[in-house]
């Protein structure tokens, strides 16, 4: 098994901290939500840093705790916030600092997933699904530059947990 950390990237829904959780217990690492800890940092939830600074205050604040907890280099599973991989610093930091693995997910399966879910604020008042797959669109790329992809859809958080931990072997 790899002796730095296990980033996981992926949309909205896809199953990051669930999975990583298990991950992350089963390997004997820490486990980390980058989210929870800027919750933790700030006093505040994610939706009142959106609402009060604005998305770009968000970033500067995931980037600076990704950075702190990277910086380490500890034995842990990074659950990152869908956004996280939009900043090329941030990607650059990931892949300089760990395993990237992202977990693919579907519109429709983040629209199942995230439905009446009130703490996403770039999804807010978006029931039609089409500011996901733009979302989803314009981050592709992105998610795509991981050292491991996972398909999400049908699967439960233990098939997707145990999937990753059976492709770790191989490095």
């Amino acid at each position: 098994m790899p002796e730095r950390p296990l980033i996981l990237t992926g949309f909205m829904g896809s199953g990051k901290s669930s999975v990583g959780k298990i991950v992350a217990e089963r390997l004997g690492y820490r486990f980390i939500d980058l989210d929870a800890e800027i919750v933790a940092v700030t006093g505040c939830s994610i939706n009142e840093i959106f609402a009060r600074d604005g998305e770009q205050s968000f970033r500067a604040l995931e980037t600076s705790q990704l950075k702190r907890i990277l910086s380490k280099g500890e034995r842990c599973v990074v659950a990152t916030g869908g956004g996280a991989v939009i900043l090329a610093s941030n990607r650059d930091v990931m892949r300089s600092s760990g395993m990237i693995i992202n977990l693919k997910v579907t519109t429709e399966q983040v629209g199942d997933r995230l439905k009446g879910c009130t703490d996403r604020p770039l999804l807010a008042g978006n029931d039609s699904g089409e500011r996901t797959k733009t979302l989803m669109d314009e981050r592709e790329q992105f998610y795509a530059d991981a050292d491991i992809r996972i398909d999400t859809d049908g699967k439960s958080v233990e098939d997707v947990a145990a999937e990753i931990l059976r492709r770790l072997k191989g490095f």
